[in-house]
């Protein structure tokens, strides 16, 4: 399954121009579930997860119907929710009747299938520099370029500035290269601390660890509902993870861990899902 919160920002970033941590959803919470802040099962995160986790993302509605009911939300709340979201423009119609996800959300699931598999190089000490040069700019385009950073993992040092470690394989939008200009340099002190500086690396890590003991204790339960759940919000997560070099990481990062756990846990469910999936 796959995390389907629209509104996602860099959850493991801090704000750095106030030195504020920027995490949310109890990111340091080893408290429990509460500290988790999971969110409830609907008719539409459940349609928005079961097509994340296709490929291609596209399902007859029946199909969609019967994931629904696994999960007890009934045929009708689940063709109410369908409607709704091709209205929205979450999701489109196919020739053949079927719900597909539109371009926004296939350049989620795109973010999605990196933060599971990120695309890395080895790592010299070089970061990746972006300086906002671009003048007069609209509100529209500074909100997309803060989206497009935070897919792209770049922090925010101070205003304008951004960077990272430069060992991660991507392109950058239009939307970056039209704005910035990119440079390519290294930090005079220690890179580490650095990276200490710009993401909150303990919360994301304590989370990570709260999330994979949550997986636990939903696997041992047996409740496909709660182990739907902590598989969005793992998924979320992993959207977060700065994927740093290990070389600027705390010991004992939970990352890969976290990575292994995840591709565990959605082998499970999908193998129910191909069961309440299969046409007629």
């Amino acid at each position: 399954m796959n995390g389907t919160d629209d509104a996602e920002g860099p959850d493991g970033a801090r704000a750095t121009r106030d030195g504020t941590r920027g995490t949310r959803d109890g990111a340091h919470g080893g408290r429990g579930a509460r500290a988790l802040a999971l969110r409830p099962l609907t008719a539409r995160s459940i349609v928005l997860s079961t097509l994340l986790g296709h490929h291609p993302p596209a399902l007859p509605a029946r199909a969609l119907v019967r994931v629904g009911e696994l999960f007890g939300i009934a045929e009708g709340t689940v063709r109410v929710a369908l409607s709704r979201m091709v209205a929205a423009g979450d999701l489109a119609q196919t020739a053949d009747g079927s719900y597909g996800l539109t371009a926004r959300l296939l350049e989620r699931q795109a973010r999605q299938d990196d933060s599971r598999a990120p695309r890395t190089r080895d790592w010299r000490g070089e970061w990746e520099i972006a300086v906002v040069t671009a003048e007069r700019r609209a509100a529209a385009d500074r909100g997309a370029l803060r989206h497009a950073m935070a897919a792209l993992r770049l922090a925010e040092l101070r205003e304008g500035t951004w960077l990272r470690p430069a060992n991660l394989l991507r392109p950058r939008p239009p939307v970056v290269t039209e704005q910035c200009t990119l440079l390519t340099g290294a930090p005079d002190g220690d890179p580490a601390e650095l990276a200490a500086a710009l993401w909150d690396l303990d919360g994301w890590a304590a989370r990570a660890r709260a999330l994979t003991a949550a997986a636990d204790a939903a696997a041992e339960a047996g409740d496909p509902a709660r182990r739907f759940t902590v598989s969005a919000a793992v998924l979320r997560h992993l959207l977060a993870d700065p994927l740093l070099p290990p070389a600027l990481l705390p010991g004992d990062w939970p990352g890969a861990a976290l990575r292994v756990r995840y591709d565990a846990f959605e082998a499970d469910l999908r193998a129910v899902l191909r069961r309440h999936t299969a046409p007629d």
